[in-house]
């Protein structure tokens, strides 16, 4: 019932609100960038409610109970890339007249070549991030509502796709600047009352965290995934039927789907290559990958993937092409950095009250959802049933929100840069791209969604953006040189991510450039780049490429009048 009072308002007002922009949307320019029509304001709104996804959200709180408070550097950096997209990126992208990243690279370079490879970069990014916004919309279903995980990826793809498909840029931009809003109250209002309903000493815990070295009362814990439990003294714990087992001291394999139900005053074990959130350094305000032991260098390299990641994701930079002229395009960004600032102050206190009062969240392998988890821990009544609904909501609606940028700039891809076709292609495209997606995240519920959307930031940092700073800013960008530096940095991020997937464990210096290998990829794409491009000669029409990047025609008289219909 909780999952169908939360979830159904939202699926219903998605579509509907998507539904507005079926009539407008008759041309490609209207599927992909919304005829260029958006206003500023609306457009940050949708920008911002595109941006906080469930990673970006739920991962972020799930992240500070797991890792400390070192995680709140991750809205830092994304709030961070903004400025640098304000000051960088956002008017020469409008001006440029593109459509897709891919696109504008064409009109850079005019390189057909360059064009499809960066639209393979585009859906391997689109991949790393939609298949945790369809893997974490199945595992919060599963929590509150006990539906099986496979219902609430299905509903997000078939969401997700027909609101698209119908109404394409428009209907995004509509959906996502309503859900902007939702989310804003849906997240702001639980958060006000878990504050007041704690109380003073939970207060206080959150402020001058002890450490977790003992279950205060008799706790369930649902392992979501498989996990290796180091026990240090034999443990008496039950099932939900009553049975007694004791989990003799040493390493416990506890299967994935498994309860049970550690009793008050019971030793909190350890789990096998995770850090316990009872770490003395929970409350240092840096970051240690892995517990690799280099916490401000971990830090960095977070920051960097984060900023300069978000300087480059597709979805975002497709937003810019929509504004009339570069000029509400920048205006777009800078309203953006606002809107998110006021938002991400909420991860902290649910990160906080959820590291005093749902400590045990790591053994289960499910921190993220401790913001939904939350209210029935502080209130077992109604009240608290009626925030898990809100919030389950909110959640609901940072998938749905995501989801849509992202599988548009998937089907751009696909239909616009690699096999380019008409309306009817992409709108079969976004079903097609959507059952894709459904098929992945199936099997991907164990895996941290923290993780894949880092690794999205990653690729897009060591690609588009240094693609991206060249090509707006050096006149002596070459074609060569462009190729080789997103060649070298799709492949070394997309190499580390392999290697962390299927190589060995590692540890120390190798494990953090595996676990962030933005550290190395970034500058290495850079200097390749720009290695590369000053042996070779820029392509002749490179001075009028740049001269429409930066001339500002809306600030002639003559230029003043309606964006024109493509």
């Amino acid at each position: 019932m909780v999952a169908v009072l939360a979830v159904a308002p939202v699926v219903l007002m998605t579509l509907l609100i998507g539904l507005r922009g079926v009539a407008a949307m008759r041309t490609t320019s209207d599927f992909l960038v919304a005829s260029r029509r958006i206003s500023p304001l609306l457009n940050s709104a949708a920008v911002s409610g595109e941006y906080l996804s469930a990673a970006s959200f739920l991962g972020v709180a799930g992240l500070m109970v797991k890792s400390g408070v070192g995680a709140l550097w991750y809205p830092v950096g994304y709030t961070a890339g903004y400025v640098a997209m304000l000051v960088l990126v956002a008017a020469p992208m409008r001006r440029s007249g593109a459509l897709t990243v891919p696109d504008f690279a064409e009109a850079r370079l005019a390189s057909p070549a360059l064009r499809r490879l960066a639209a393979v970069v585009v859906l391997t990014i689109g991949g790393l991030y939609l298949v945790p916004q369809f893997r974490t919309a199945g595992l919060v279903l599963s929590m509150v509502g006990h539906t099986p995980y496979w219902v609430g990826v299905v509903i997000a793809g078939v969401t997700v796709s027909t609101t698209l498909a119908l109404g394409g840029m428009r209907a995004a931009t509509y959906v996502q600047a309503f859900q902007f809003c939702l989310k804003l109250v849906l997240f702001l209002v639980p958060a006000v009352w878990l504050l007041l309903q704690a109380g003073a000493a939970t207060r206080h815990d959150a402020v001058h965290p002890v450490e977790f070295t003992h279950f205060t009362h008799d706790t369930p814990v649902v392992f979501r995934t498989d996990v290796t439990l180091q026990i240090h003294t034999d443990t008496t714990v039950r099932t939900p039927h009553g049975d007694t087992i004791v989990l003799q001291a040493g390493t416990q394999r506890i299967a994935a789907g498994r309860t049970l139900i550690f009793p008050a005053g019971t030793p909190a074990p350890e789990t096998r290559g995770g850090t316990a959130p009872d770490d003395p350094d929970w409350q240092r305000p840096l970051l240690d990958l892995h517990g690799t032991g280099h916490p401000v260098l971990s830090t960095w390299g977070v920051l960097m993937a984060t900023m300069l990641g978000t300087m480059g994701l597709p979805h975002v930079l497709v937003r810019f092409h929509t504004s009339p002229h570069g000029r509400a395009a920048r205006q777009t960004a800078a309203l953006t950095v606002g809107l998110l600032s006021v938002f991400y102050l909420l991860p902290g206190i649910y990160g906080a009250l959820g590291r005093v009062l749902m400590p045990h969240l790591y053994l289960s392998g499910a921190t993220d959802t401790v913001v939904v988890a939350l209210p029935a821990q502080v209130d077992s009544g109604w009240v608290g049933t009626l925030f898990t609904v809100l919030l389950t909501a909110g959640a609901f609606a940072a998938f749905l929100a995501t989801s849509l940028g992202l599988l548009l700039v998937v089907s751009g891809a696909i239909s616009h840069d690699l096999a380019p076709g008409g309306l009817v292609r992409l709108r079969s495209t976004v079903i097609a791209a959507a059952a894709a997606v459904v098929l992945l995240a199936l099997p991907a519920a164990g895996v941290d969604a923290g993780i894949l959307v880092t690794w999205a930031f990653t690729v897009a940092a060591a690609t588009f953006c240094p693609l991206l700073v060249f090509g707006i800013w050096w006149s002596r960008l070459t074609v060569a040189g462009a190729i080789s530096g997103v060649l070298v940095g799709l492949l070394g991020s997309a190499g580390t991510i392999a290697v962390a997937l299927f190589g060995p464990p590692l540890a120390g210096w190798p494990a953090l450039l595996v676990a962030q290998p933005a550290l190395w990829a970034v500058p290495l794409a850079f200097t390749t780049m720009a290695v590369v491009s000053l042996i070779g000669q820029p392509p002749p029409r490179s001075a009028a490429a740049m001269l429409r990047l930066h001339l500002d025609p809306s600030r002639s008289p003559h230029d003043r009048r309606p964006a024109s219909r493509h």
